[in-house]
């Protein structure tokens, strides 16, 4: 990448408004031509909106030569955009806070564990209008290669689906029917690599000169194993080491499997080449793409090599020229990084640099699970507390589980202010969820365990972590009582915390984990097969009875959303703040909207009921409960209780 001084700010954001002067009138002739002129008019103008999104961060990246290429192409991509894609594009332009809406709920599936195909999916859109579902993350369903592909994350083709799937054609149907529903296809764009297989990686290794520089790789080991005492070994156990030998390429860079191949991004060719890939997709309707493994795309020797400077200059400039083409589309970053690091791929730079539009809060859901495993809020508390706030253009993306393992991301620091040490505590909730601590009632699994370390995350669906499963198993109505009321005081934070709530498919029925991966070879070795069940058709059949668990907790996550829809406090843009309570085993938040006023979130993560001192809510003016586990809360002796597990959303009339 391009190491040089490139001047102040006011200066790289000079340079690009001189070389947009210089490129605006051919350009405005050509999209003319391309696009007539009602399309050209909005083309031009979005030029100028994100112009100097695009030039800095690629000048600063390959030098200003590359930028008009890049441009060109985004409005070749802008005039094959077809027509019911350019009117999703209008309304989003007018709204382009479309996505942090109240009324956005997302839902995660594997395409063949939910409805076995693309067209089957099809089938069940009813049961995610039930949920409120206006979001549809598929999870990789683009072409992997054949045999192991790290659960579709070693893609061999962005433009072919996985055939056991479906086809292309299937997927631009289904993303026809979604919007029909005013639903939004989300697919994971995986940025970092390819499989050695991709035509790209085929093309690279038979000396093609197109794909000259497309993959990292060194002559000898020196680089290596200079590179290897500070970078972070992603699966020590299942594929240690992040090189891998190649004949006639020497060692490749193979940051997780040596199957999947990390791209060289410091070769502008890799860059125009992604961003054809991705305005490809998104002109076959994909509304969202989930950039996996994201941190990993800048190297740095004497680095951990994420969350390097030019990931953040590459990011910026593929969003600005997607904006340019398809403005209806946001970019996901899967980025499970320290909350500080994390929040720059939301633009949370000294100056706001666009990026991502949406993140996951990992912070928020490990630290839900430590609440539910200590009964304590405090460390929950400090946390979000110090967390920076993202720009009010972005959102998080809120989740109790998903389709990958738990890794306690604590830092020292909070840890310490919370009393207490960062290692013993890991220690404490990999031994507690995984069952192995006395009287716990999880049943999740430790996975990726390190040998030497003794670090581990942990697996299992979320009923299986909240209790339900046990309780069931032994057939103790108390305990499932009190399970039940865990699942439901998770997602009413992560409903109400602000941001897109995430519901993983399964939770809606609280399915239990699925033990059937080990029968198969291919997946018998990573434990996360256990929560990525397949639907379960009878547990739906019971959805609507409030007599089963399935309709008890399917009654819940639709109470939560319509609610939720209906609170315009919840909008993604406005801010959380965690308030101060004198109670340890209580996380409360507050979200504030200049038309509805303020709401109030509390949950209680002690089993037994607690009070607050309701001076807590002074200057928040009238609250009323609007949705709750128990009702209002009671006042007693002057004090505000919270029943035991229990969670109450408050707001203004």
């Amino acid at each position: 990448m391009n190491a040089t001084d490139q001047g102040t700010d006011a200066e790289r954001r000079s340079r690009a408004a001189t070389e947009l002067e210089r490129l605006r009138p051919a350009l405005a002739l050509d999209a003319e031509r391309c696009l007539g002129r009602a399309e050209a008019v909005g083309f031009l103008a979005r030029l100028d909106r994100w112009f100097a999104d695009v030039h800095v961060p690629v000048e600063a990246l390959y030098g200003s030569e590359v930028v008009e290429g890049l441009v060109r192409g985004a409005l070749c991509a802008a005039a094959e955009r077809p027509v019911a894609l350019r009117e999703v594009d209008r309304r989003r332009e007018i709204d382009p806070g479309w996505f942090q809406h109240q009324s956005m709920i997302g839902y995660v599936a594997y395409t063949d564990r939910f409805a076995g195909t693309l067209d089957g999916v099809a089938g069940r859109l009813d049961h995610l209008a039930e949920l409120g579902v206006t979001y549809l993350h598929l999870m990789p369903l683009l072409a992997p290669r054949a045999g192991e592909n790290d659960g579709g994350y070693a893609v061999a083709d962005y433009r072919a689906v996985d055939p056991r799937l479906g086809t292309m054609d299937d997927l631009e149907h289904l993303a026809a029917r979604l919007r029909e529903r005013g639903m939004s296809l989300c697919v994971d764009m995986v940025v970092n690599h390819t499989a050695r297989e991709h035509r790209w990686a085929r093309g690279w290794l038979a000396g093609e000169p197109e794909f000259d520089g497309f993959y990292l790789s060194f002559p000898d080991r020196t680089l290596p194993d200079a590179h290897e005492a500070t970078i972070v070994d992603v699966f020590p156990h299942e594929a240690p080491g992040s090189f891998t030998r190649v004949p006639g390429k020497g060692w490749v860079w193979t940051t997780f499997f040596d199957y999947q191949w990390d791209l060289d991004w410091t070769n502008p060719r890799v860059f125009a080449a992604m961003l054809g890939e991705i305005l490809w997709l998104a002109n076959r309707g994909v509304e969202i793409f989930r950039l996996d493994a994201v941190p990993f795309m800048g190297k740095r020797l004497g680095t951990t090599c994420m969350n390097q400077p030019e990931v953040h200059d590459i990011v910026q400039a593929l969003h600005a020229l997607v904006k340019l083409a398809a403005p209806a589309t946001v970019f996901k970053a899967e980025a499970i990084v320290a909350p500080d690091d994390l929040v720059g791929y939301l633009g949370a730079h000294e100056r706001y640099r666009p990026e991502c539009e949406l993140a996951y809060h990992n912070q928020l859901m490990v630290l839900l699970w430590s609440g539910i495993a200590t009964k304590d809020a405090r460390l929950a508390v400090q946390s979000l507390r110090r967390l920076r706030p993202i720009p009010a253009e972005t959102s998080w993306a809120t989740y109790v589980r998903c389709h990958d393992d738990i890794g306690w991301a604590v830092s020292d620091e909070d840890a310490r202010a919370a009393g207490y040490d960062q290692f013993a505590h890991r220690d404490f909730l990999n031994a507690f969820f995984s069952g192995e601590f006395p009287l716990s009632f999880a049943r999740g699994a430790r996975f990726g365990e390190n040998p030497e370390t003794g670090d581990a995350r942990m697996s299992g669906t979320t009923a299986a972590l909240c209790g339900i499963t046990d309780a069931r198993d032994r057939d103790d109505p108390n305990a499932l009582e009190a399970a039940v009321r865990r699942f439901v005081l998770l997602h009413a934070v992560t409903f109400a915390w602000g941001g897109v709530p995430l519901v993983y498919m399964g939770d809606e029925l609280a399915q239990g984990n699925d033990t059937s991966y080990v029968d198969d070879p291919a997946l018998a070795a990573d434990n996360r097969w256990m929560h990525r069940p397949y639907f379960d058709e009878a547990a739906a059949a019971h959805r609507h009875d409030p007599g089963t668990v399935e309709g008890r907790v399917f009654g819940w996550m639709h109470a939560l959303a319509s609610t939720r829809a209906s609170l315009p406090a919840l909008h993604a843009a406005g801010e959380s703040a965690v308030l101060p309570v004198d109670s340890p085993h209580v996380l409360a938040w507050r979200r504030r909207h200049p038309r509805s006023g303020n709401f109030v979130g509390m949950v209680n993560f002690a089993e037994r009921a607690v009070s607050i001192d309701p001076r807590t809510l002074d200057g928040l003016g009238v609250l009323e409960t609007v949705l709750s586990s128990d009702g209002p809360p009671l006042v007693h002796q002057g004090r505000l209780v919270l029943p035991g597990l229990g969670f109450v959303w408050l707001a203004q009339p």
